[in-house]
């Protein structure tokens, strides 16, 4: 079965140009990253150093027709190298610039410390925003070009190389040798992957490849954690969703569908990271995806043990979130009124309480509350088909009420804790 990280993900530039025969995509397109920070770290600035680096893709795709170089990165960097010197010649650089560059470096010289990391820092760097941050990882990183980036996001393609240029620009001046902030870039990427599958590019599996090429690269258990976490919520995917968009709540998910390889990874890197003992908010939410992955059926589900590992999350970040999905498991391992009690303790106007209430209320036989807030929880709903979801949720309890049955008929709200 497939892994996650091996899903397409598209030609290397523009669409019209595509990877010759007999090179490896996935090799190629980790190279980047690669050959961009060594361009930074002998002196080139990022913006005029990734331009360098497209062209050179370019150029690999023409030339590599013909031969294919033993050593691709070694070539990429030369190539690019070379096309930096160019374009700086060609802008006619200040002068202090030229006499930085002025000297070239042995050819194919791609060789010291792999600064893949000092990369992601980059790209995850506090001037820019979160959208920018993510676009600018997409595409030095992971090596995306513009195009796909913006097809990605439905937006014009000018308007996504704008947000690309002006990030570029904002992170030209920082050195690679300042210091990350390794929980922003897990931020990134974790903003990334929730984007989820839009055109030719599929975000999600982006996401994935970046979160295990980064754990690589850094011994840290969070960053295994952000990475298990991926792979089990993608592993769900083929359920969560109708052929007509529609959503399919964990309840109702055939779970014939999930991607058994996929869980597997993620489980075993789970495993790998809770055994260095330094527990961390991706870690327990991965374990959370675990035990759902892990059981046959919703009935079957160690609901308990979601407790407690709800109760480790909160102890590591104590955010209404949590707490609003932490009021639906304990709804289910302890009954609905234990879990309205819970739901007490979130804030009003926390995004999704009212489709958790609803829940909670139908649960406890409340159905003339269920149905009032699963409206309530339709209009405030982020996106189309969560709205029709909540719609039909709200429209199935009316039926209910009209129906004169005040059974339980268990429906989640969302698509899952």
């Amino acid at each position: 079965m497939a892994r996650a990280a091996k899903v397409h993900v598209g030609p290397l530039v523009s669409g019209r140009l595509t990877t010759p025969v007999g090179v490896d995509t996935s090799l190629l397109r980790s190279s980047v990253p690669k050959v961009l920070a060594v361009l930074v770290r002998r002196g080139a600035d990022f913006a005029t150093a990734e331009d360098a680096v497209q062209e050179a893709l370019v150029k690999a795709l023409g030339a590599w027709e013909r031969i294919v170089p033993d050593d691709l990165t070694a070539w990429l960097t030369t190539v690019a190298w070379r096309g930096y010197l160019d374009l700086v010649r060609s802008q006619s650089a200040r002068s202090d610039r030229e006499r930085r560059v002025a000297t070239e470096p042995q050819p194919g010289d791609a060789s010291g410390a792999d600064d893949t990391l000092a990369l992601y820092f980059l790209c995850a760097h506090p001037v820019l925003s979160p959208a920018s941050a993510v676009a600018l990882t997409l595409r030095a990183v992971g090596g995306l070009t513009t195009r796909q980036i913006a097809e990605a996001y439905l937006v014009p393609e000018a308007t996504m190389a704008q947000r690309i240029s002006r990030a570029k620009t904002k992170v030209s001046g920082v050195s690679l040798d300042q210091p990350g902030d390794l929980v922003a870039v897990m931020h990134v990427l974790y903003l990334m992957f929730n984007e989820g599958y839009s055109g030719d590019v599929d975000l999600a599996a982006e996401a994935i490849a970046l979160a295990l090429r980064l754990a690589r690269v850094v011994d840290d258990p969070e960053v295994a954690g952000l990475a298990s976490l991926m792979l089990l919520h993608h592993a769900r995917r083929p359920a969560r969703t109708r052929a007509d968009g529609s959503l399919v709540p964990l309840a109702e998910q055939d779970r014939s569908l999930w991607d058994v390889g996929v869980i597997t990874e993620g489980v075993t890197l789970l495993q790998r990271a809770l055994a260095e003992n330094r527990l961390g908010p991706y870690q327990a939410q991965a374990a959370i995806a675990a035990l759902h992955a892990d059981a046959p059926s919703v009935e079957e589900t160690d609901w308990i043990q979601i407790v407690e590992w709800y109760d480790e999350l909160l102890g590591l970040t104590d955010t209404p979130v949590v707490r609003l999905n932490r009021a639906v498991v304990v709804c289910e391992a302890d009954g609905a009124p234990s879990g309205l009690t819970a739901l007490a303790e979130v804030a009003e106007g926390v995004p999704r309480r009212s489709a958790v209430a609803a829940y909670l209320h139908e649960c406890n036989g409340a159905l003339p509350t269920a149905a009032e807030l699963y409206a309530e929880a339709a209009r405030q709903a982020p996106s189309v088909p969560e709205r029709q979801h909540l719609t039909r949720q709200a429209a199935r309890i009316n039926q209910l009420l009209r129906d004169g049955e005040y059974l339980r008929h268990g429906s989640v709200a969302t698509t899952g804790p």
